[in-house]
């Protein structure tokens, strides 16, 4: 899948090293040293998805994803030194699609590249069925298969997976897991989510295999795994 990339970094040697990475998997790559140019370059070459850092020179990246995001489908992809866990989350609800923490492997970005840019456009309407090897669950009978055992998902379960299923491959934090399960909510507590996660996982993985189907993104929030 070849793309046009817009990276937005101030970093001269950030952005060489992004741009080796993109161009040798084949995309087409732009580079904006801040905000300003980011906006500029966006609104003339509308990439297919932006490289974002969030420690610009002339205004804070978080201001940007809203902006980038407005009144098109852009894939976001924040590239950023910050590793505190407020600022994965604020630019995953502003509308990031992933967060990627410096310094990062290169492999690891393209693939993540890879599996917002085949989501690009999808709303967020789950599929009817979900599988990964030898996983199968249809969302709409609330019933998943292994190996061809069959277990009812509760509700609330069904609710929580349908979100992930949305979003397969893609982050979605407590809070908007929380507000979308627990009916708008997002002050129930963690720690509800945390059962559900793991009597989904008791469910749909295999024993001993914890994090094969559902991966937890430390203190940030869930992803489900696409196809193995």
């Amino acid at each position: 899948m070849s793309a046009k990339i817009l990276v937005v970094d101030d970093e001269l040697s950030i952005r060489r090293l992004l741009r080796n990475t993109l161009e040798r998997a084949g995309h087409q790559v732009v580079e904006a040293v801040d905000g300003r140019s980011a906006l500029a370059l966006a609104a003339i070459e509308k990439p297919n998805a932006v490289l974002l850092d969030l420690g610009l020179p002339d205004r804070d990246g978080l201001e940007l994803v809203q902006l980038l995001k407005k009144g098109n489908d852009t894939v976001i992809l924040v590239v950023s030194a910050r590793d505190a866990t407020d600022q994965k989350v604020a630019a995953l609800d502003l509308g990031a699609d992933d967060y990627v923490t410096k310094p990062f492997d290169g492999e690891e970005l393209l693939a993540r590249l890879r599996v917002a840019l085949r989501h690009r456009g999808v709303s967020e309407t789950a599929p009817r069925i979900f599988r990964r090897g030898d996983l199968e669950v249809d969302l709409d009978q609330r019933i998943a298969r292994r190996d061809g055992v069959e277990a009812h998902l509760t509700r609330k379960e069904h609710d929580v997976l349908a979100l992930l299923a949305a979003n397969v491959g893609r982050v979605v934090t407590h809070q908007r897991i929380l507000a979308a399960a627990w009916h708008g909510s997002e002050d129930a507590p963690v720690e509800y989510l945390r059962i559900v996660i793991r009597n989904l996982r008791q469910k749909l993985e295999a024993p001993g295999a914890v994090g094969s189907v559902i991966a937890n993104e430390l203190g940030v929030g869930y992803r489900l795994l696409g196809d193995s």
